[in-house]
């Protein structure tokens, strides 16, 4: 499946959990979601990478400096899951009180 594809299902997926909003306040998370969705599907993305290829990456500077630093990989994962996280947030603050805890939870455990 292509990414597009992929983060279309993902946005469907969310857009389900926040379908009962009134439309002003829909048309105010529906940025909100598709940023959540890309970014989710580039979490996925880059868990395979790092499966594959490791969280460490060896460099040589020189003939005499050489070692080992966090892949750019694991550098982009850390920073889109923030990203991620704080987007989950706001969404989560956009339902009403009595329906955050069931809609987070679908969220979170699809």
């Amino acid at each position: 499946m292509t990414i597009e594809k992929r983060i279309k299902k993902e946005y469907d997926r969310i857009k389900k959990l926040y379908a009962e909003l009134p439309a002003n306040r829909l048309q105010l998370v529906t940025p909100l979601i598709q940023n959540a969705a890309f970014l989710k599907i580039t979490l996925d993305d880059l868990q395979i990478a790092i499966n594959q290829q490791g969280c460490v990456d060896l460099y040589q500077n020189g003939a005499n400096q050489s070692g080992r630093h966090a892949s750019a990989e694991i550098t982009a994962y850390n920073n889109t899951l923030k990203n991620y996280q704080n987007t989950i947030d706001r969404l989560d603050k956009m339902l009403p009180a009595e329906k955050r805890k069931s809609k987070l939870d679908a969220l979170v455990n699809a």
